[in-house]
């Protein structure tokens, strides 16, 4: 469902993908591409192979077969933090906030890339590491605002409610200004009114910040409803790519998928 932004060329292309551990095959010859500003869905049963997918995207794995390129740059081996610096954010299906620090704090450090000063201006809080902070900080704010989580700005995380918590999480990964955003189940575990914020916000961060979003989800009603394109794994392998309705009218997804799901 586009909401009148304008979809543009593919910024990512993998092409022909397979991982494997060991003897175990996770993803075999997979190609499907995600185009700038879109909201890309991987959908399929459980075992399908779709974390993988996004663990090969932002480089917590290696395919010992295919092609990725990003932006127009073939991608060799990669690691997270390399994947971060080009502009890809994660979000986990465990959540992975630090539990004992704030929502501010938490949020805080998804700047950490962008921060310039080095170790020894932080320690002594020099004039520009200070004026810094406090540019990432309004920038942190202006999340928060966004996200619309003020009243629990100086909460510890671990004393906030799933739903809450699963917000955080997509905070830290947007106070990174990704350019494509990886979300992995960002609904499970949620009762109806979370999910709908969370459609919600989703729509808006896709909308307003011009992200792209690539987003493994259980939920069909969802997928269905916010996807611009979404691509079907089963047992590794893609069996369907293309609008929610095409893969919707798909025998082979409604034999693999839907029909275990009603």
């Amino acid at each position: 469902m586009s909401n009148g932004r304008h979809i543009g060329d593919v910024i990512l292309d993998l092409q022909n993908i397979s991982l494997r551990f060991g003897g175990v095959k996770a993803l075999t010859d997979i190609s499907f591409n995600v185009r700038e500003h879109e909201i890309r869905a991987i959908i399929g049963p459980n075992g399908a192979g779709k974390s993988s997918m996004l663990n090969v995207i932002n480089g917590v794995y290696h395919p010992q077969e295919g092609t990725i390129v990003f932006h127009g740059r073939k991608r060799h081996d990669m690691n997270t933090h390399e994947a971060a610096l080009q502009g890809i954010g994660r979000t986990f299906q465990n959540i992975a906030l630090f539990k004992g620090m704030s929502v501010l704090d938490n949020l805080m450090t998804g700047r950490n890339l962008k921060i310039k000063s080095n170790f020894l201006q932080q320690a002594f809080y020099w004039g520009p590491t200070r004026r810094e902070e406090l540019e990432q900080r309004s920038k942190v704010e202006g999340i928060i605002d966004f996200l619309e989580i003020e009243h629990i700005r100086k909460t510890p995380v671990g004393r906030l409610p799933y739903g809450l918590q699963k917000r955080v999480e997509l905070g830290r990964a947007l106070a990174m200004e990704p350019t494509l955003l990886l979300l992995d189940e960002p609904m499970a575990g949620m009762n109806v009114e979370e999910k709908q914020d969370m459609c919600r916000f989703i729509l808006d961060v896709n909308d307003q910040f011009g992200t792209t979003i690539v987003l493994i989800e259980h939920d069909m009603g969802v997928v269905m409803d916010i996807s611009d394109r979404v691509v079907v794994l089963d047992y590794g392998k893609k069996i369907a790519d293309g609008t929610p309705d095409e893969v919707r009218g798909n025998q082979e997804v409604i034999d693999a998928y839907l029909g275990v799901a009603h």
